[in-house]
């Protein structure tokens, strides 16, 4: 039976061929400079068809990357608006903690006598009844609280504490219409008496003459009768008089020094005896402790 196809040379031969080929192709490539020109002709026309080759594993490793990309942009901006909504809860506590350190340094500021005991508390509750202005702060008996005892804000007067329990304490404000404070004008020292109206931005001078020397703009400031109050704190000023002759009285409005409707740090005074009789108590204590330290 006849081959169609007629056997080549064998392996053999074959390999041999090759290998003196390769072996005649170094050596001309070793001693011929003209065949690296050619070298590089041939390197650029066969160039096209590596790109052409290579455009699949590139096409596949762009597509790899693109998703891969993708998804972490996507986990990514999860994190970052996670991140983002914790920090702007933050940054709301931290303005609400500027802004009460801010009263609080005010609070701390307040023209307070230097021979006063004074501690500061927070407002807790404020009366729901309106026609009774009154307040609940943190601080009672055992802050050695006391009925009668004066309370400020950062501007002025605010009240004084009716009731006392063990941990907090109930206090009237200047704006209800049963409380009233000795007062005086701080440009002549005329004495008066200043009400609650029942209105938390304006109060009311009673049975004042209207002759009295007073005008509007002149400072109101406690006068310290009648052992409550401590004197020389701002109660208010006065905002219009009314001088009608066919009234008996002026009638006098005074706009408060406190924000009373924006309250929430307040300041406890102690009365001057109380404090000179702790300042002497707490000199005595250091005596007798320097004593017995020296023997």
């Amino acid at each position: 039976m006849n081959e169609v196809f007629a056997r080549g040379p064998s392996l053999l031969t074959r390999l041999a061929f090759v290998l003196s080929l390769s072996v005649v192709a170094m050596f001309i490539d070793t001693k011929v400079e003209s065949v690296s020109t050619f070298r590089a002709y041939l390197t650029s026309l066969v160039s096209p068809l590596q790109y052409i080759a290579d455009m699949p594993g590139a096409a596949l490793s762009w597509s790899a990357s693109r998703f891969t990309s993708r998804k972490h942009l996507l986990e990514e901006n999860e994190l970052l608006i996670s991140q983002m909504t914790m920090m702007n809860e933050q940054l709301q506590r931290f303005q609400v903690i500027q802004q009460e350190n801010q009263n609080l340094r005010s609070l701390l500021d307040a023209p307070v006598r230097p021979q006063m005991q004074k501690m500061i508390a927070e407002l807790m509750a404020v009366d729901n009844n309106p026609y009774s202005h009154q307040i609940v702060i943190n601080k009672g008996a055992i802050d050695n609280v006391f009925p009668g005892q004066s309370v400020l804000d950062e501007s002025g007067i605010v009240g004084q504490v009716i009731e006392v329990g063990t941990t907090n304490s109930r206090v009237l404000l200047l704006s209800d219409v049963t409380h009233a404070i000795p007062a005086r004008i701080n440009r002549n020292n005329v004495t008066l008496i200043v009400n609650g109206i029942g209105d938390v931005n304006e109060l009311s001078l009673e049975h004042v003459p209207h002759s009295t020397d007073m005008e509007e703009g002149d400072l109101l400031i406690s006068s310290g009768l009648g052992n409550v109050f401590v004197e020389g704190y701002p109660i208010g000023v006065i905002s219009s008089i009314l001088r009608d002759e066919s009234q008996p009285f002026a009638q006098v409005k005074v706009r408060p020094a406190a924000k009373l409707d924006r309250l929430k740090y307040l300041l406890l005074l102690w009365p001057v005896e109380e404090s000179s009789e702790q300042t002497l108590s707490m000199t005595q204590d250091e005596t007798a402790s320097g004593e017995q330290d020296a023997e």
